[in-house]
């Protein structure tokens, strides 16, 4: 399959996998990019040194382009940028802020800069900036969110804009992929379906919760404080609702999310971390590895299409 986004990226299929925070590390990143999607690493949480680190072990284990995602609520935000120009990362993918300070350097690198946006307005933005692309998320999907369904927010910002559109949120089999298309998206992102692949560092503790989720078994905390993020419910979402309701200060919010993330990640604890997962979680069934994840998606979009009722 070639169109806009397979050509900006140099990619076989139009599959993105999502930045997660402490799972989008090099060895799932370059695994994703092996199957033919786009792997990307996640720089939260990362030092500048680490982030070279996980950009020279991607390039080890592949040859193919890998992108690396800015949180640019980072407060190492610069120091991350001078590796990403030295380091001639292809793709950068931003979250939480504007890449406008910076949006130029990277062009001038060479480096396509796709933001991540909730609604039609920072959509157009972004456009306005100079976006390769936008990753348009709907609230379905895991980690930090907006507040619109992908279904009203994808087609939207679709008529909106005249670059690409990334899809994201809710998407972990060909259904979501062929809707995406549909709705206007030239590709699209998949995070929970991803963060349980063979390559992921997530323990068999969060890929069984994720295996044994239904469609209610996510809940959404941190509204009141600005941070909307949706995980696996547990004993830790319970306590940060708790945390929410007696108005919590916002950094110290997100030091908690961050310090229960590294729990969940680096301690396999279902019920002390926080387990960042989509309400598609209930659809995914199995740990695959990551290339056969790209390759289900794809196979299953075809069917999917294939099998559609001609109007």
């Amino acid at each position: 399959m070639s169109n806009r986004v397979t050509q900006l990226l140099g990619i076989q299929y139009p599959i993105i996998q999502g930045a997660m925070q402490s799972v989008a590390t090099a060895k799932l990143a370059a695994a994703v990019s092996n199957g033919g999607g786009l792997g990307v690493i996640a720089a939260g949480g990362l030092s500048a040194d680490k982030l070279r680190e996980q950009i020279h072990e991607s390039r080890d284990l592949t040859d193919k382009p890998v992108a690396v995602n800015l949180m640019l609520m980072a407060t190492n935000i610069p120091e991350l940028l001078q590796v990403i120009l030295a380091e001639k990362v292809p793709v950068v993918t931003t979250g939480a802020g504007t890449p406008k300070l910076f949006i130029d350097d990277l062009h001038a690198a060479g480096i396509k800069v796709i933001p991540v946006v909730p609604n039609v307005k920072i959509a157009k933005k972004m456009v306005a900036i100079g976006a390769d692309a936008v990753i348009a998320e709907g609230m379905e999907g895991g980690g930090h969110i907006g507040t619109l369904t992908s279904q009203a927010v994808w087609p939207q910002i679709a008529d909106a804009i005249d670059v690409p559109l990334i899809a994201a949120g809710g998407i972990a089999d060909g259904r979501g992929v062929v809707s995406a298309l549909a709705l206007g998206a030239e590709a699209v992102q998949c995070g929970t379906i991803f963060s349980i692949a063979k390559e992921s560092p997530v323990g068999d503790n969060w890929r069984q919760a994720v295996i044994n989720a239904d469609d209610t078994s996510t809940v959404v905390v941190g509204q009141n404080v600005r941070v909307a993020s949706r995980a696996l419910k547990n004993a830790e979402t319970t306590a940060l609702l708790q945390v929410e309701a007696d108005q919590a200060d916002r950094a110290a919010f997100n030091q908690r999310l961050d310090t229960a993330l590294n729990k969940a990640v680096r301690e396999d604890d279902a019920e002390n971390g926080v387990m960042y997962s989509g309400q598609i979680a209930g659809l995914i069934k199995a740990s695959l590895p990551a290339a056969e994840v790209v390759t289900y998606l794809m196979a299953d979009a075809r069917k999917v299409q294939a099998a559609m009722v001609q109007l």
